[in-house]
């Protein structure tokens, strides 16, 4: 609800109950600019993915949007209000963002219970969740015994307790089975299809080409797509025709016209650089048989990859050759590094 003042009326402005507006945000840690001036929006009924490589700002972004941590400057909002805002938050926005971040002594079942109880929540609601994610076996042991898979799960139950429309998790699979990442998998699905708001992180790029409709992708705090899934694989540029003959020739041809041909284990060939109708127009000219001609787009990882390529923060660095069989020269850009006993070059 919005006042006139100028106009003297009352407007009533009504936000979408389980939108996520973040505008401008920046998060500075000392000298370390976290989050970079970000803007997204995380829309109801679909499974946003939210992707980048470590140290990107993703957990920084989502501890901001709940309210853990406070915003150098812009906002974050929940149904058009901060998250501080909310009288009953659990109701409105659940979160796993630390599954580790519980008493190891008390039960399972006694975490959620406390839970409930600073909400109003009914005490029905631990056992109800519990059974939603397959604990009720266990709902009298000590969480501090849990597994890590487990541990994930009594998250997942714990940010459900209050039949929110809004669902956050970070890296929801770790320590799962193939089961249970299978059964995250389906659970998000089946959130968002009943009109839920699902923001999820996670490393694991072929579990989110499977899950996720919608993809954000930071990299140094600052946003580099905000994109369907399929979008975001056809920006990249790898992209190959999957080729079967029974003629060896079709290589040579290829390869004369400008394509980058290389042999697959299936005696397939992969072609880069020529698209599908122009590899058939060339077999066509040559007399020469195709048996399956396929056009590739690259796996959601290999996009990944090539498109925050400039954006990895914590990157495998490559080792200068060593000079005496013990330690290392020094690295071209002058910082030092460790040899192999552990002590410091530079």
């Amino acid at each position: 609800m919005r006042n006139n003042a100028r106009a003297g009326i009352l407007v009533c402005v009504t936000e979408p109950a389980g939108l996520v507006e973040v505008r401008d945000l920046s998060k500075r840690f000392g000298a370390k600019l976290a989050v970079n001036d970000l803007s997204f929006t995380v829309e109801p009924g679909r499974v946003t993915g939210f992707l980048g490589p470590n140290g990107a700002g993703k957990s920084t972004t989502m501890r901001l949007i709940v309210g853990l941590d406070r915003p150098t400057s812009g906002t974050a909002t929940i149904g058009g209000v901060p998250y501080s805002a909310l009288r009953r938050p659990l109701t409105v926005v659940g979160a796993l963002l630390e599954a580790r971040a519980l008493h190891p002594g008390r039960s399972a079942r006694n975490h959620l219970l406390y839970l409930a109880q600073t909400q109003g929540l009914p005490a029905r609601r631990a056992d109800e969740v519990l059974d939603l994610v397959g604990l009720a076996a266990v709902r009298n042991k000590r969480a501090g015994g849990f597994s890590l898979g487990m541990t994930q799960r009594l998250g997942i139950a714990a940010a459900m307790l209050g039949n929110p429309r809004v669902l956050m998790l970070d890296e929801p699979v770790n320590g799962l089975d193939p089961e249970g990442i299978r059964w995250v998998r389906n659970f998000m699905r089946q959130l968002a299809a009943e009109g839920r708001t699902v923001l999820v992180s996670s490393h694991l790029m072929s579990e989110m080409a499977q899950t996720a409709d919608h993809l954000i992708v930071i990299g140094r705090g600052s946003l580099i797509a905000d994109c369907s899934t399929h979008e975001f694989i056809e920006r990249s540029s790898e992209r190959s025709v999957l080729v079967r003959t029974p003629d060896a020739s079709l290589a040579d041809l290829l390869t004369a016209n400008g394509g980058q041909v290389k042999p697959e284990a299936d005696g397939a060939l992969g072609v880069i650089g020529l698209e599908a109708p122009r590899i058939g127009e060339l077999a066509a000219g040559a007399g020469i048989v195709l048996h399956e001609l396929t056009p590739r787009l690259a796996s959601l990882e290999e996009a990944f990859m090539e498109l925050t390529a400039d954006s990895v923060e914590y990157g495998q660095q490559v080792m200068a050759p060593a000079t005496n069989g013990v330690g290392q020269v020094p690295a071209p850009d002058g910082v030092s590094q460790p040899d192999y006993s552990g002590r410091s070059t530079s």
